[in-house]
């Protein structure tokens, strides 16, 4: 008889309880081992709530993306004016505006100067009282800019009182740089516009099915990786949970109880981290509000989630973990006595892996996508994107363990690495598994982008040698008009404007035809240089007048015949023609020796045909109606010429159209998809490198006793390090390998499916070497973690 003879019995535990009470209960133990698991249970539960918070802070942002886009696009057509409405008529309540946008290096501007009929004018969205006459309202992001250094040059421009604020409602997002100013000096005649009411109906209009494919691969391409990022960090510290579970074991817990236990402790970090993902996801909206990614920025209430998509995250997480962790502990024989066979009886088997890729690879081969094409054919290619990214992921862990088991020899931390990677590569395939098929999309996604590139970009033929800036207006009187070329010349860095005044010309006494008009002809005076920048001058005096042909339109060298008759007599700014009564015409004679000319194409691209005249010819200042075109030519060594150009714009018509000429331009919605899209990947490849770098401090953790003996044996702190390195090396160019070829041939399936082919197959090279310096700074941040774990204190157990 002693002492322990007298201890109480222990009850057994108790048997199982079947059925979903059962489970729930085991659940519930694995949430308390969690909560309760002392300081080495909490570090594992917040690396492993880090690791889900990213992720879900990512899928609440896509679940966002409808109300995001939808809401930019309510306010920005809440304040648009629909000018293809009639004319209305004055009253109480309308308000004559001139669209006064323009540009600012390389921002737009947009904003109207305003001007009341009545004593109650309609409003702009995000507006609370018009301004007077001198006074502006701007918003924040304009106010800013403007009281900055660098905006001086267009305060300049907009030199009116700042009287107020635009609020939230009348921006489209908190960095537009938008203005209303008050007039008292706007009229039809000049250009303006009276409304009696903000908004136009939503672009109705559908996309092109080439960039629904695109949106459909980005969506596809970003959330993967997202979702595989998920199920690696649930499994953060699958060794030391094991070794404890071996413990339920000892007492009577059977498998499926001890997998189901796993399962809740899993469930509690998955639960942290879905609180760590909300906060995550509202701190990160309102801090987008001020920070401007690639031009991208919202209002924190843009980014609230779809409801229905915010359910399914919030639900699909979770029992995520619960799964993820179940089938992974399927293949570990977890036994009493703290014995656990982390090794496997078999390699794995390929049979099953690769028919996923190889069934999505088949179904984009056979899939086709066009305008008619159904929410159906768009969900079996999305189903065929994800099963060719997803079996990459489960052919990478076969293909890491057949190269490695057939290494040998070596240096030290060779071998050090390639014996880790045999015993066991699970950990150091799922580190990488995320960002193999981020970068793999990537890739597919950068090719499908370029190859449809030549389809929303188009060349303008214009000429930006000759001149970099066009402008054009419409004056009440060729004076005004004149007085605009001369501004222009005088500008600071303007080296050269190709200056016109432009007018119609008609004959005398001519018939309207069966369009209810005369034939006329254009008429445009200006400076012998200007005139040569339009037609093929064999000289030129002022005095002279020309007429141009071989205009590529045949229709106007054949009006040019009719009107422009040698020594006839003609009607030039016609003031009916533009709707002003009151006013006699002004009549011209045609020299007799006019002189016919071959049209010459100019820098914006055009040809002229008409009448051509200089100042001694036709006067502008006798022209009541004209407009002018100015093509003008900058110094780009002087800071600033274009925008002292838009600021002489500005001050002689704030109304002036002024634009940039370019040789090519790009579809505005398919560049806002595409940036879009790229703002997105290079954020989710952020997040993916935080990823690795959690999941590599884990695996370290997991060995600390194991380095901590290394060291204790005499083994160099350099060998280990390098070992690791090693360890990260070899998964991660099997990865890129793996990448680059399903990257290649998902970008060749999505071409063909618009009809398109491959035009740079070298593209996978920036995106990889992206990859690559984010492994690496990954593995460099792991080894300040990884020699402190080499310390002594690593051979303490308990």
């Amino acid at each position: 008889m002693t002492l322990l003879d007298d201890r109480p019995a222990q009850a057994p535990p108790a048997p199982a309880e079947p059925g979903l009470a059962g489970r729930l209960r085991d659940l519930a133990l694995g949430v308390r081992f969690g909560f309760s698991g002392g300081r080495e249970g909490w570090i594992r539960t917040l690396l492993t709530a880090l690791g889900v918070g990213l992720g879900v802070a990512v899928l609440l942002g896509a679940a966002s993306v409808p109300n995001f886009t939808s809401g930019r696009d309510a306010r920005y057509d809440a304040r648009s004016i629909d000018f293809s409405e009639e004319s209305v008529k004055p009253s109480d309540r309308t308000l004559l505006t001139l669209d006064t946008s323009s540009s600012y290096r390389d921002v737009s501007v947009g904003g109207f100067m305003l001007s009341a009929d009545g004593e109650h004018p309609v409003l702009p969205p995000g507006v609370d009282k018009l301004p007077g006459p001198g006074e502006m309202l701007v918003s924040p992001a304009l106010r800013d800019l403007l009281d900055s250094p660098e905006g001086e040059l267009l305060k300049k421009r907009y030199d009116f009182r700042d009287v107020g604020t635009i609020h939230e409602a009348g921006l489209s997002d908190p960095f537009d740089l938008y203005m209303y100013a008050g007039s008292d000096s706007l009229s039809t005649d000049r250009g303006a516009t009276r409304v009696d009411g903000f908004g136009r109906a939503g672009n109705d209009n559908p996309l092109d099915p080439a960039l629904v494919l695109m949106i459909l691969l980005g969506c596809v391409v970003l959330l993967a990786p997202i979702a595989i990022f998920i199920a690696t960090a649930v499994r953060f510290g699958g060794e030391r949970r094991d070794r404890r579970l071996a413990a339920l074991r000892l007492v009577g817990a059977d498998a499926r109880m001890t997998r189901w236990v796993a399962a809740g402790e899993a469930l509690f970090g998955t639960l942290v981290g879905l609180a760590f993902g909300l906060v995550a996801f509202f701190a990160g909206r309102q801090v987008f509000a001020h920070v401007e990614v690639w031009r991208l920025s919202a209002f924190p209430d843009d980014f609230t989630p779809v409801p229905v998509l915010a359910a399914v995250v919030l639900l699909a997480v979770p029992l995520s973990a619960i799964a993820v962790t179940v089938f992974a502990l399927r293949s570990v024989a977890i036994e009493p006595l703290g014995v656990v066979r982390g090794g496997r009886v078999r390699g794995r088997r390929l049979w099953w892996r690769l028919p996923v890729p190889v069934i999505g690879v088949l179904v984009l081969f056979l899939s086709s996508f066009g305008e008619g094409s159904s929410q159906m054919d768009m969900a079996v290619i999305a189903g065929g994107v994800l099963l060719t990214l997803v079996g990459m992921v489960l052919v990478l862990p076969w293909l890491v363990e057949s190269v490695v088991s057939r290494l040998r020899g070596g240096s030290v931390p060779w071998q050090l690495a390639t014996r880790r990677l045999q015993l066991n590569s699970s950990a150091a395939t799922r580190a990488i598994s995320g960002i193999t098929i981020a970068v793999a999309g990537g890739i597919a996604l950068q090719m499908f982008t370029v190859g449809i590139n030549d389809s929303f970009n188009s060349s303008t033929g214009q000429d930006p040698k000759r001149a970099q800036i066009g402008a054009n207006t419409d004056f009440p009187s060729g004076a005004l008009a004149d007085r605009m070329v001369q501004e222009f010349r005088t500008t600071k860095g303007v080296r050269k404007v190709i200056g016109t005044v432009s007018t119609s010309a008609e004959r005398v006494g001519a018939k309207p035809g069966a369009d209810g008009y005369a034939p006329s002809v254009s008429l445009s005076v200006g400076s012998c240089p200007s005139l040569r920048e339009l037609a093929h001058l064999p000289s030129c005096s002022d005095g002279d007048v020309f007429r141009v042909t071989r205009s590529h339109d045949s229709y106007l060298d054949g009006e040019l015949e009719k009107v422009a008759v040698p020594g006839g007599r003609l009607v030039v700014d016609n003031p009916e023609d533009a709707g002003r009564t009151g006013l006699k015409p002004v009549h011209w004679k045609l020299p007799g020796d006019v002189r016919t000319v071959d049209s010459r194409k100019d820098p914006a691209g055009e040809y002229y045909g008409g009448i051509l005249a200089t100042p001694g010819a036709l006067d502008p200042a006798t022209l009541h109606t004209a407009s002018t075109s100015a093509q003008i030519q900058i110094d780009e060594s002087v800071p600033d010429a274009a925008d002292q150009v838009r600021n002489t714009a500005f001050a002689v018509d704030p109304g002036m159209h002024v634009w940039t000429y370019e040789l090519a331009t790009r579809d505005k919605e398919y560049a806002s998809i595409r940036t879009a899209l790229f703002t997105a990947a290079a954020l989710t490849m952020v997040i993916i490198a935080a990823s690795m770098l959690v999941s590599q401090i884990e695996q370290l953790r997991e060995r600390r006793r194991l380095l901590s003996v290394l060291v204790a044996y005499g083994t160099k702190r350099s060998t280990l390090a390098w070992s690791v390195l090693w360890q990260t090396a070899i998964p991660v160019v099997l990865g890129m390998a793996m990448a680059v070829t399903g990257g290649l041939t998902l970008g060749w399936l999505m071409l063909r499916l618009v009809g398109k082919p491959v035009t740079d197959w070298l593209l996978f090279l920036p995106l990889s070497g992206v990859a690559a310096a984010l492994i690496a700074v990954v593995t460099l941040l792991s080894l300040p973690p990884l020699y402190r774990m080499m310390r002594a204190e690593g051979l303490r157990t308990e």
